[in-house]
């Protein structure tokens, strides 16, 4: 799509160089990083410490910031009930804001593939549909003694394989049931019989859970249809098929579950109306503090929360005065000094609304899961709020689950295999391809100038008209160069590292110049054989620089969580989005401060200015060139040619999630910045495919 859309506005005005002309234009990788003074893979560093922190610093310290404005924001909000209320409107806009419009309701379609007959409950194998032909499975416990309509409690999963067929969910659907609640037990996608990731064998090419929701959350984001809106989506349709069954009450509906299953809880129990109560468990921590401890998986984060000034107790503050409690452990991951924070400020906003047996917190010192002691606070809670009964609930000390083989829906167990119906994958497909006309009109109905001013606020681009400083630490003297070692600096930001390559022999006239950003490092091809060499050789000036996140403010690679979701970039990846600043619009940032840094100096030639961006960094180079017109021309190499099908149509490729912006394809793809570009000439080869991690092994 990336060539098409280069031939499509060529116009005559350059030429497209294909794989055998390119060698002498851009990189190929395997070249050396040495020296023509050294071997020394350190040769050309220019920091004088380890920057491997800089950029998770940066990050955590204005997500620091971000959250100092929202308490003084909450502390205004004191001032009144009225102000409160005026502020809880405002997060949920916010809130709704970020999750995007849903598609009209289409029919469930839901059937009962099979029944389990319990001492005073029936188990109701469920199936539905919550997008056309997209399955989900549940478990459906009604009681078969008492007097009906039953109020419903909706109990969403943790991060268990099994799913609803777990013995911790297993164990708290029992215990509902028994107290007169009808329950319905869903799985989440990527656990239990909704793995969306399947081998040709019908087999889950993953291990499910956390890194399943992140990779399909990666190409989800472009269309804002991550897997937090997956899983909400499909919890909202429970909700319908609750309400739709006469055993149940639709004016009582409750909501519960632990860990993954308290993530889906928050963001449920604040944005559908119908849930009357609510039990998050073993999940509730600030952001702050869970970013700067780790961020979670995709399902856990909400891009542009922080933008929006939401912590996770503004979920609650956002559904004041409905009935939480809170059920936490001592020995959680979760930290519990966090999750009482939480409560200490929800508290606060129930109390100055006047509902102060509104909100409660249970605590136990056990650790992370669903344990009898929070399954017994949970089922009083209900009773108490749902069924008028503040009367005592306990568990007996022996209660038998059923194996996971018998709740199965399926026969073959897995929705996808059974019904052949579509994964998130298609949803998330479908969605972009069908957004093409959107993408056309808005870039055909508006100027160019506004398109692209769209395109900054999506990456969260801020335009700094201050020149950097630029700090000479070093030089080196080699045959027909000089290589100056630079740090580029702008107040309160990341230092940019470079390299300067001046050639020798240099006249009076100014020199024509390339801005080189290579995801690699900047000495990637600074060897004697590389293609920095080859373009000084043409009597280029080259400025090579490690845009954040590259080279040696690379981040730190005992990052365990970037092995565990599959990207590199995974955390700073996340707070970037969280901030509203994907790492694409920071490393623009980055690209246009070096351009100034060249622009300043007298021996380059500002209308002969060109920009290479090769590998991971091809998409913000990209960016910078439609958003900068000082730059002649653009050369990629190695780099994804379109949003839709190099990432989104391949959830199971590495190190795709810096190279994304949330919901970037409602207004446009790659495609579209270079026919922006134009006249420009864009120069492209040897396009980047992703590995996938089967192709790995």
């Amino acid at each position: 799509m990336l060539y098409a859309a280069v031939r499509a506005v060529r116009c005559g005005l350059f030429r497209l160089f294909l794989l055998g002309g390119i060698g002498m234009l851009l990189p190929v990788p395997g070249h050396g990083k040495e020296t023509t003074e050294s071997s020394s893979p350190d040769a050309l560093n220019v920091l004088e410490e380890s920057g491997d922190s800089l950029l998770h610093d940066y990050l955590l310290e204005e997500m620091r910031e971000s959250y100092a404005r929202r308490r003084a924001d909450l502390e205004r909000a004191f001032a009144s009930a009225e102000t409160l209320e005026a502020r809880q409107e405002r997060l949920r806009t916010g809130y709704r804001d970020l999750i995007g419009s849903f598609p009209e309701r289409t029919p469930l379609n839901a059937r009962v593939t099979g029944a389990i007959e319990g001492d005073g409950y029936r188990i109701e194998k469920v199936v539905y549909e919550s997008w056309p032909r997209h399955h989900a499975t549940a478990s459906l416990y009604l009681p078969t003694e008492g007097k009906g309509p039953f109020p419903g409690v909706l109990v969403v999963c943790g991060h268990i394989a099994t799913g609803k067929a777990s013995a911790d969910e297993e164990l708290v659907c029992l215990l509902l049931v028994r107290n007169g609640f009808a329950v319905l037990c869903v799985d989440p996608i990527g656990q239990g019989e909704r793995y969306q990731l399947l081998n040709p064998q019908g087999e889950p090419t993953t291990r499910g859970g956390t890194l399943e929701h992140t990779l399909v959350n990666v190409g989800g984001m472009l269309v804002r249809r991550g897997t937090v809106k997956h899983e909400l989506w499909d919890n909202m349709r429970g909700i319908d098929y609750l309400v739709s069954r006469p055993e149940i009450d639709p004016d009582r509906i409750g909501c519960t579950g632990y860990s993954g299953g308290g993530t889906q809880t928050t963001f449920l129990m604040a944005f559908d109306d119908r849930v009357e109560a609510a039990g998050p468990c073993c999940y509730l921590m600030t952001l702050e503090d869970k970013f700067a401890w780790r961020p979670a998986d995709g399902c856990q984060h909400l891009a542009g929360e922080g933008a929006e000034g939401i912590e996770t107790a503004d979920y609650i503050e956002m559904v004041a005065p409905k009935p939480i409690v809170i059920l936490a452990a001592l020995r959680d991951m979760f930290d519990i000094e966090s999750t009482r924070r939480i409560y200490r400020e929800a508290r606060r906003v129930y109390d100055a609304l006047g509902h102060p047996d509104g909100l409660d917190m249970f605590e136990w010192d056990d650790g992370h899961t669903y344990s009898k002691p929070r399954r017994q606070a949970a089922a009083q809670w209900f009773r108490r709020w749902l069924a008028d009964d503040a009367s005592p609930v306990l568990e007996p000390d022996e209660v038998a689950v059923y194996p996971p083989e018998s709740l199965q829906v399926s026969q073959t167990g897995q929705a996808l295999t059974e019904w052949r119906g579509a994964n998130v994958i298609d949803l998330n497909l479908q969605t972009a391809r069908n957004l093409a006309p959107a993408r056309e009109s808005f870039w055909r109905d508006h100027a160019t100038s506004e398109c692209l001013a769209r395109v900054r606020a999506l990456i969260g681009w801020r335009d700094d008209p201050t020149v950097p400083t630029v700090e000479t630490v070093g030089e080196i003297a080699s045959k027909g160069c000089r290589i100056e070692k630079l740090v580029l600096r702008r107040q309160g930001e990341v230092p940019v590292p470079a390299l300067l390559f001046v050639p020798d022999g240099a006249t009076e006239d100014p020199l024509p110049a390339t801005l080189y950003v290579d995801s690699r490092g900047k000495d990637a091809e600074a060897g004697p054989d590389g293609e920095i060499w080859k373009l000084v050789r043409e009597g280029r000036l080259v400025l090579s620089i490690d845009a954040r996140g590259y080279g040696e403010t690379a981040d730190n690679p005992k990052d365990k969580d970037a092995k565990k979701f599959w990207n590199v970039d995974y955390r700073n990846a996340v707070l970037g989005f969280h901030l509203g600043r994907s790492l694409i619009g920071q490393r623009v940032e980055d690209i246009r401060e070096a351009l100034d840094a060249l622009l300043a100096r007298a021996d380059v030639d500002p209308a002969r200015v060109a920009l290479v961006g090769i590998g991971a960094a091809g998409p913000a180079a990209l960016h910078a060139a439609a958003l900068d017109d000082r730059f002649a021309e653009l050369r990629l190499g190695g780099s994804i040619e379109s949003w839709i099908d190099d990432v989104v149509a391949k959830p199971m490729a590495r190190d795709l999630m810096a190279l994304v912006v949330p919901n970037a394809l409602e207004c446009y793809d790659l495609p579209d910045l270079v026919k922006a570009i134009a006249p420009r000439p864009v120069r492209v080869a040897d396009p980047f495919h992703p590995v996938e991690e089967s192709a790995m092994r």
